[in-house]
């Protein structure tokens, strides 16, 4: 079984949902992102999901655009995200999902990027652009190298895509809450709880909501109904505005930590 798995099976066994942030490798800069890793896994992240810069995020609004934009005048590439991984994980062992488009991965070659990922420690690959039906020998590549291949569902999906998706799937499904792009928003929207109910009905797979999640009101609103809730855009938003600030990574940390607080 692997990390991604067993720690969903924690999350049930513990009877919570899961706390899943989003970060941009290389925003504001990648030693920050190392320092930001280990103290959102401090904060309580059950998984974390590290995005690697590309041009033409056409899934992402305009603040994960910017955090894009911002690493890429820094020069980062996906092995600089691979190495931020690499560099943290003696020190935290929350498994890793690495975000990506599919064009920095694809220049990369598949089994050499499959290789150094594992090498790196991370868990998961999610492709935001890689749909299923034409996926089989990228999930075949990663599955041979211990890695969880994960995709996203929307609102929008067929039944057809949502049953291929469910077969190609491990560690768990991303479930976009509504349609359009990533940005916070003040109030879930119902199609999110419908979305899960039907790829429950074709995977036994956990299901992660995300896409405009960004209070402890609405984590726990998704906990209700989906196994974990991932905060992207409302997290990024911060780091942005914090830009340079020598207590950037205390002020995301106590950010994470208000999502999931106890009340």
């Amino acid at each position: 079984m692997s990390q991604i798995r067993e720690k969903f099976g924690e999350l049930k066994r513990s009877g919570r949902g899961g706390f899943i942030p989003f970060i941009t490798a290389g925003d504001p800069d990648l030693a920050t992102t190392e320092r930001l890793l280990i103290e959102l896994a401090k904060a309580g992240a059950d998984i974390i999901e590290l995005g690697v810069p590309f041009s033409d995020p056409v899934a992402d609004g305009e603040v994960i655009q910017r955090a894009s934009e911002r690493a890429l005048r820094n020069g980062v590439t996906v092995r600089h995200a691979l190495t931020c991984a690499r560099n943290v994980r003696q020190h935290i062992d929350v498994p890793i999902v690495l975000f990506s488009y599919f064009n920095p991965l694809l220049q990369f070659g598949p089994e050499p990027f499959a290789s150094a990922t594992r090498e790196a420690g991370i868990d998961g690959v999610l492709v935001t652009d890689l749909i299923p039906e034409e996926a089989d020998s990228w999930t075949e590549t990663l599955l041979r190298h211990k890695l969880d291949p994960i995709f996203l569902v929307a609102p929008t999906t067929s039944d057809k895509r949502r049953a291929e998706t469910a077969r190609q799937a491990r560690g768990f499904i991303y479930a976009v809450s509504r349609a359009g792009v990533t940005g916070e928003r003040d109030e879930m929207t119902r199609d999110a709880e419908a979305l899960v109910k039907r790829v429950r009905s074709v995977s036994d797979l956990p299901v992660a909501v995300g896409f405009g999640i960004s209070s402890p009101e609405q984590v726990r609103a998704v906990w209700r109904f989906a196994d974990a809730a991932v905060i992207g855009s409302a997290i990024v938003t911060r780091i942005e505005k914090l830009g340079n600030s020598p207590d950037l990574v205390k002020r995301i940390g106590e950010f994470a930590r208000s999502l999931v607080a106890e009340t």
